[in-house]
């Protein structure tokens, strides 16, 4: 019974880290990713979709993506999408295609995207421990009604505890790799 409660908390762990990797990923770095573009809806004639739904979007050179829109009339909708998700992105538009130049990123903006990495590090590492609480308490519950021995109690204890630290560990690697992305010029 308690491999059941393990393996659900594994599995909402992993969740936890893949969601982190996620949104670190749209995080600007300076060089030109699709992944930036992830999040944005375009207005597809009266229906929200994203981005890569209604046009080609990929990368041109290192500071640089393009957008080619599969219905020509959709570049001024996708322009003002852009525009209007707040990444500090301004798309130039030749009538058919976008180009979107990546800007490098000065000192204080890198500061402040490391810390915003942090945070949500931060966050997802108090959503692991959640989890561990969640599954421990689920133990409790299962030793109360005689489900479980006291002993086995423990044993599972630590696994849940191993399974965090483990995490935690994947969690903070993800914060230095993107540190380490984000400062590098």
């Amino acid at each position: 019974m308690n491999n059941e409660v393990i393996k659900d908390a594994k599995l909402r762990m992993d969740k936890t880290v893949e969601a982190f990797r996620s949104e670190i990923v749209k995080i600007r770095t300076g060089k030109a990713t699709t992944a930036l573009l992830d999040g944005i809806k375009v207005d597809y004639y009266g229906t929200m979709s994203p981005l890569n739904q209604v046009g080609n979007v990929s990368v041109i050179d290192a500071h640089t993506i393009g957008i080619t829109p599969w219905d020509k009339s959709m570049v001024q909708a996708i322009d003002k999408a852009i525009m209007s998700a707040g990444l500090g992105l301004n798309p130039i538009s030749d009538g058919t295609n976008l180009k979107i130049p990546i800007p490098p990123l000065n000192e204080e903006r890198r500061k402040e995207l490391v810390k915003l990495v942090k945070k949500f590090g931060e966050e997802s590492k108090i959503a692991l421990r959640n989890v561990r609480r969640d599954a421990n308490d689920h133990l409790k519950k299962q030793e109360k009604e005689k489900k479980l021995t006291e002993d086995e109690l423990k044993e599972a204890e630590k696994e849940t505890q191993k399974l965090t630290d483990e995490h935690i560990t994947k969690i903070d690697e993800l914060i230095k790799h993107k540190e380490k992305e984000i400062m590098e010029v």
